[in-house]
């Protein structure tokens, strides 16, 4: 289904040639409109839902057809990552309707088209450009077929033409038409039965073909052929192929006035220049690694075993700042070994060993400090419970991880920052998707709702999506027996049980009308399941 073209400087991207007329194939004049028609019925005046999964898969299974079976695509272990990746996603999306699946979805689609226009790319950063350049380049291309000929202004005279000679038999006719609707009642009679008719067809189709609705059509048609339609881009592809997995040896660049000296006084400088260089990183991995030691230490013997908060210890303070701060120093951490490893320093055979093991050290102390944070969080969530943001810590907390052993990865295999980056973006790309899998709302609603946590901040589970609404009517013992707060322009505040149980009524009631008069395509399983699920008496009032 690739669009490819033989005009010289199409792949370099040559201004003076003209971006030629797309030819599509069969397949794609059929299956572009019946999408847009598709897209239309699914998602005007809908949620993203059940119509993602349904949409997904009519332009996975279009754009796998007009694949050959031996297309490059089907080796490409991007292409066949991404196409998992937006399956699962577009079917999280109809299971949970949460944010976080969406984004996984739109995140897998894009790079899934970048894959199958490129195959060989290994950046997912670049198979998005990708994907987003060919949609800019084939909508336009598209719109273009939709033009009018070019010869048609003859054809408009000769309507013209022929139009004209019809306006006096048309004039007669309305005339005896009045005349004959004044002398015959019957005829009259059945004449406006046919002109209300005609009123409410005509009614009807402006109310369907509004222009909103027009405008949300031509977006359809335009996502469609985005999605269906590739042009071929080289620019990302030809930019990832300049770099490499591994760091080769460089000839130290120096001034002009350095090589007209002897040779012998050349080497000698640049060997001077590696030395140096060498020393400072010895010296400052050597003096991070003792203040890293003594940090470590502290936390160790304070945090990691009986940690136990005393009274008036302000654990917000202690997680919040402390751990922006130390995340903060893992990412400068990390940066100064790749500073350090950027270049020659890597065949700096003298002192390299030692080196490695300076550098190693260090990257372990972070891993040991990034367990810190992890301990840091987790005495927050056990005394104040579970929030995004908590958990998002902990993704995060595996991505640094992830990034900590492909630095060592760097240092002992003489890894590029390319590979680096290629590695923690695919890494960031399956955790992404990773943490569209998890039901997080049931989760953090059903951790803080037990009886262990007495202050409850009940105001977040109430602005919780629906399908958490289950698990509060289910428990109405916390409105009274815990202390409810709520944040208020940061800053917290007690919540009348009453006023809390109110709001739990109007969410339900909501949530009842809403569901109720919800279409098929905005249809999930967890809002369907818990429609289901919902106790009857809670329809009556708490």
């Amino acid at each position: 289904m690739e669009i490819f073209t033989n005009i010289p400087g199409a792949r370099a991207g040559a201004s003076s040639v003209a971006a030629p007329r797309l030819s599509l194939t069969t397949l794609q004049k059929v299956a572009i409109p019946v999408g847009a028609i598709w897209f239309y019925i699914l998602f005007w005046e809908e949620r993203p839902a059940l119509n993602v999964l349904l949409y997904t898969g009519f332009v996975l299974v279009v754009g796998l057809a007009g694949l050959p079976r031996r297309a490059p695509q089907w080796r490409s272990g991007g292409f066949q990552l991404t196409l998992a990746g937006t399956v699962l996603s577009a079917a999280l999306v109809a299971w949970y309707g949460s944010a976080v699946a969406l984004l996984a979805w739109v995140a897998s689609s894009a790079m899934w088209l970048g894959y199958r226009n490129q195959p060989h790319l290994k950046l997912v950063v670049y198979a998005l450009c990708t994907a987003v350049s060919s949609a800019s380049r084939a909508v336009p291309r598209l719109a273009q077929l939709m033009l009018l000929p070019r010869n048609l202004d003859g054809r408009v005279e000769r309507v013209w033409f022929y139009g004209r000679l019809l306006i006096l038999p048309l004039v007669a006719l309305l005339v005896f038409h009045i005349l004959f609707a004044i002398a015959n009642p019957v005829y009259s009679e059945i004449t406006g039965r046919v002109l209300d008719i005609i009123g409410e067809w005509v009614e009807a189709f402006f109310e369907i073909f509004s222009i909103p609705r027009f405008l949300f059509f031509v977006f359809g048609l335009a996502l469609t052929g985005a999605a269906l339609v590739l042009v071929p881009v080289h620019y990302f592809a030809d930019q990832e192929s300049r770099f490499g997995e591994f760091i080769v040896r460089q000839r130290d660049r120096v001034a002009s006035f350095a090589v007209r000296r002897p040779d012998f006084r050349a080497k000698r400088f640049r060997a001077l220049d590696l030395r140096k260089e060498y020393l400072v990183a010895l010296s400052m991995l050597g003096l991070v690694n003792v203040l890293l030691l003594i940090v470590n230490g502290i936390d160790i013997n304070w945090i990691w075993f009986g940690f136990t908060p005393a009274p008036g210890f302000d654990l917000t303070q202690f997680v919040h700042e402390g751990t922006y701060v130390l995340i903060l120093s893992i990412l400068v951490a990390m940066g100064i070994v790749l500073w350090f490893f950027r270049r020659n320093l890597n065949f700096y055979e003298r002192g390299l060993p030692r080196l490695r093991w300076l550098a190693t050290v260090w990257v372990l102390q972070n891993a040991v400090l990034a367990v810190s944070v992890g301990l840091r969080n987790y005495y927050y969530i056990l005394y104040t419970g579970l929030a995004y943001k908590r958990i998002g810590v902990y993704f995060f907390l595996l991505l640094t991880f992830f990034g900590l052993a492909t630095v060592l990865l760097k240092i002992w295999q003489r890894r590029s920052a390319y590979s680096l980056v290629r590695l923690n973006m695919l890494a960031a790309y399956v955790l992404m998707v990773g943490l569209a899998c998890g039901n997080w709302e049931i989760w953090i609603a059903r951790y803080n709702l037990r009886p262990e946590l007495h202050e409850l901040d009940y105001g977040f589970l109430l602005d919780m999506p629906d399908r958490v609404l289950p698990i509060l009517a289910a428990h109405p013992e916390v409105l009274t027996q815990r202390h409810l707060v709520h944040e208020h322009y940061s800053s917290w505040i007690t919540l009348n049980p009453d006023v809390a149980a109110q709001r739990l009524e109007r969410r339900l009631a909501r949530f009842k009308a809403v569901q109720g008069a919800r279409k098929w395509p905005s249809y999930t399983y967890t809002d369907w399941q818990a429609y289901q699920q919902m106790p009857r008496w809670v329809w009556h009032g708490l």
